[in-house]
């Protein structure tokens, strides 16, 4: 009887749940990671891309190939008015916040301690703190499974909207990311309309916002995350798990008459996006638990492993999250992360 060896996946995921796959293949180079991928896919083998980790839930034992992309490399150019960068999907996103505060290239300080890697920050459009990678993002080059070529969109064919892209959409399974093209202004102007940055716009005396650095929104952005997310290192967890829901005025009226604190904020189209955070812990659920997962006490948004919780925790309490705050306030969660199953990837009432 051949000995059938499985790969564990604990150090992969940021949840810290202790899931197994068929193959692990850790890749640093794109001929390496094309073929990898290419291969499972031509042989219809389950394929299971990981950068980071940070965007996981594993509900059970994969059977098939996961591909680790740690892909690295920066690459800059510049024209009159902006800093162009060329990023490896296999480089650490909070990592190249630091890179291009460091050398000067201003912009991506609202994004920062932001877990993951670059190639996972189109797919989901990742943005915190009134910044979105939309904003920066000029093109995504990426290999097209079904013909085997090297493809590249810009920024109107990635069909970003809010926590979505093309490819979660029509390449969803079709695409992976090699690398990622991004634009920055050299004319810096600061973004301080969320949150603690509205604090740093208070402070300063001169209305041009002149007085604020980079550096300052970058150290305050990292001081709030902090404060408020566990370090996965220590806690098991994705980050924010649920998305910030978008509704009507009409409706965002509707619950303001019976919830004078509601948080949202309006945006153009005659909507308003809620804080989805104030929906949990007003429906009480700050440190709910099922099994070993809970809903972390200083940040609603955030789900934790306590020790050796499994992916079917984390996903019955994240239904039960969704459950609860629907029938209280009629407003419909979704998840961020990626539930993925033995095979492949899943709904969350499915899981």
């Amino acid at each position: 009887m051949d000995l059938i060896i499985k790969h564990s996946l604990l150090q992969f995921n940021t949840l810290g749940l202790n899931v197994y796959c068929d193959q692990l293949i850790q890749v640093g180079d794109d001929e390496t990671l094309i073929h990898a991928c290419l291969e499972a896919f031509k042989s219809k083998q389950p394929l299971l891309l990981i950068g980071g980790g940070s965007n996981l839930v594993l509900t059970a034992d994969f059977v098939g190939r996961a591909v680790v992309i740690e892909t690295k490399g920066i690459e800059v150019t510049h024209d009159e008015s902006h800093y162009l960068l060329s990023v490896a999907a296999g480089e650490n996103w909070h990592g190249l916040v630091e890179y291009c505060l460091k050398h000067n290239m201003h912009g991506l300080e609202n994004l920062a301690l932001i877990p993951g890697c670059v190639g996972a920050a189109p797919i989901q459009n990742i943005g915190a703190y009134g910044a979105e990678l939309a904003q920066f993002c000029e093109w995504v080059e990426y290999l097209d499974l079904e013909s085997g070529e090297i493809k590249t969109l810009n920024n109107d064919e990635c069909a970003f909207g809010y926590r979505e892209s093309i490819f979660k959409g029509e390449l969803k399974d079709k695409a992976v990311i090699l690398r990622v093209g991004l634009r920055l202004a050299k004319a810096w102007q600061p973004n301080l309309t969320y949150g603690p940055l509205q604090q740093l716009s208070e402070d300063n005396t001169s209305k041009d916002n002149k007085e604020v650095t980079p550096q300052a929104v970058f150290d305050c952005i990292c001081a709030t995350r902090a404060e408020k997310l566990p370090d996965p290192q220590i806690l098991g967890n994705v980050g924010s798990f649920f998305k910030n829901p978008v509704i009507s005025e009409k409706a965002f009226k509707g619950l303001q008459a019976t919830y004078e604190d509601i948080v949202g904020y309006r945006l153009a189209d005659s909507q308003v996006k809620l804080a989805a955070a104030w929906l949990i812990d007003k429906a009480g659920l700050k440190g709910t638990h099922v099994g070993a997962a809970s809903v972390h006490l200083k940040q609603a948004l955030v789900i934790v492993n306590n020790g050796g919780c499994s992916g079917d925790d984390v996903c019955r309490l994240a239904r039960l999250v969704i459950d609860k705050v629907y029938r209280q306030f009629g407003v419909s969660l979704e998840v961020e992360p990626r539930i993925i199953g033995a095979d492949a990837q899943k709904d969350i009432q499915d899981a």
